[in-house]
């Protein structure tokens, strides 16, 4: 079976939000099931807004691979539980590298579209960070996009990246790499260095 670079960018994107989702549910003490769903809900949340908003089939009703990689990667954190879970960054590590991957993902699909450049970039952060919202919810989490780390941001800064690497007619394999590298790396420093914009203070009424 052929997979093209793009279908294996969303593949990677799924087993790793998949992961991220299951182990934010392993804290909820939920059954193997409930913690499945989780996980394909954070791999398929974003997808399904944007091909949605594309007025297309959301792409996991056209193909079982999201699926069943979701159950693979249910599989892999059974196995290798005590690995996964004794690092404390599991979660966000996981959860990083599906951003940087579905961004990209949803900025293709958006570019194949025709859609403007501006168009792109906001489908590919809703392709990469809704995902992480619904799985949020779904588990009683103030969503990661809400708080004040760098999330979306990151999206939007690598989708600027992408279409850098498309003005200067860098090959589409690379760009896709790099745009995703930079999503994943923008949002590395931005936690590293504590990153982040301005709280909005709460406004005090006068009486």
């Amino acid at each position: 079976m052929h997979l093209s670079f793009t279908t294996l960018l969303d593949l990677l994107g799924t087993f790793a939000f998949a992961i991220s989702g299951i182990r934010l549910a392993s804290g909820k003490q939920m059954d193997w099931f409930g913690a499945y769903i989780i996980g394909l809900v954070t791999a398929i949340g974003g997808g399904t807004l944007r091909d949605l908003l594309l007025d297309v089939t959301p792409f996991w009703m056209l193909d079982a691979k999201y699926f069943l990689t979701t159950g693979v990667a249910l599989v892999a954190t059974l196995l290798f539980k005590d690995k996964l879970f004794k690092w404390g960054s599991t979660l966000f590590l996981f959860d990083t590298i599906g951003l940087g991957l579905f961004t990209i993902v949803g900025i293709i699909k958006s570019v194949d579209a025709g859609l403007p450049v501006w168009v792109c970039i906001v489908m590919g952060t809703i392709t990469g960070s809704v995902g992480g919202v619904v799985r949020d919810v779904l588990l009683n989490e103030v969503p990661l996009i809400f708080r004040k780390d760098i999330y979306a941001l990151a999206c939007v800064a690598g989708g600027g990246v992408y279409f850098l690497c498309r003005y200067f007619n860098v090959p589409s394999g690379i760009t896709e790499i790099v745009g995703a590298t930079a999503v994943i790396v923008f949002r590395l420093i931005a936690v590293k260095y504590h990153l982040h914009l301005p709280q909005l203070q709460p406004i005090n009424k006068h009486t």
